[in-house]
């Protein structure tokens, strides 16, 4: 917003819109004079001035260190020109003091293993912060379907009025919800550009059983198969032999008597 004249004139204001607690943030301030003289810079928060460039300064950042919750406002820079006509520009900009979870996501209730057909309920639940993360799911890489959501629910904690937010997903598990008979579940929480934590479980699917070594061996072979074959081929060969062997014999010694 301008008020008065035009020659003098904000070129840059940078107010960050999210800082994080007990860190600084960096406020600036850039101008033109366009020929005027510099009366002031101004800063104020929700209305209330706190900081001031008088004559002949050449400031244009200030610094707030070690910002707090109750740093949160909206911030505004104010430039003046000299007398006799007093030009001011100023601009304004709200930054969000954000304090950060202690501890990444936690998903429950879920199982080691499931199948086809099982209803899978899991919730995930956000390290206490302000404000509340924004969580979401994810099952295989892939963002989990609107209706599986269940939440989120927020809740207040402690004296600094921190924040934590649980989202549930329910949904009746189907042949496309495994990848190589596994089934991964991605909990993220997410805070503006400052914050992003995420935790994975891997479950896996039912897997059909194979016939045990003995059933198999215990399964007749087809008829005709080659076991067949060879089976009835060996039982002939060995009772012909013998009954001419038995022949040839008895001849001979009938013949050596005689």
């Amino acid at each position: 917003m301008l008020i008065g004249a035009v020659s003098l004139h904000l070129v840059d204001v940078r107010i960050p819109t999210h800082a994080v607690r007990h860190q600084s943030a960096r406020l600036e301030c850039h101008y033109d004079l366009d020929g005027e003289t510099l009366y002031s810079v101004k800063w104020y928060k929700d209305g209330h001035e706190f900081y001031r460039f008088m004559q002949n300064s050449t400031e244009n950042v200030v610094i707030l260190s070690s910002v707090q919750l109750s740093s949160t406002g909206i911030y505004r820079c104010e430039v003046s020109g000299e007398a006799p006509f007093f030009e001011t520009v100023t601009d304004h900009q709200r930054m969000t003091v954000v304090a950060l979870p202690d501890e990444g996501p936690k998903i429950t209730g879920g199982r080691a293993r499931y199948q086809v057909g099982d209803t899978v309920h899991v919730n995930c639940t956000s390290g206490r912060s302000k404000p509340a993360a924004q969580l979401s799911w994810m099952i295989n890489g892939q963002p989990a379907d609107a209706a599986y959501l269940r939440g989120p629910r927020t809740v207040v904690l402690g004296r600094e009025g921190l924040e934590s937010s649980t989202l549930g997903l329910e949904f009746v598990a189907g042949h496309e919800h495994f990848k190589r008979g596994n089934m991964k579940l991605k909990c993220l929480a997410t805070i503006a550009t400052l914050y992003l934590v995420s935790n994975e479980e891997s479950v896996e699917g039912e897997r059909p059983q194979r016939a045990s070594v003995m059933e198999s061996r215990g399964t007749a072979a087809p008829s005709g198969s080659r076991a067949d074959r060879v089976h009835a081929s060996s039982s002939n060969e060995s009772h012909n032999p013998c009954v001419a062997c038995f022949t040839v014999c008895y001849l001979s010694l009938l013949l050596s008597t005689a």
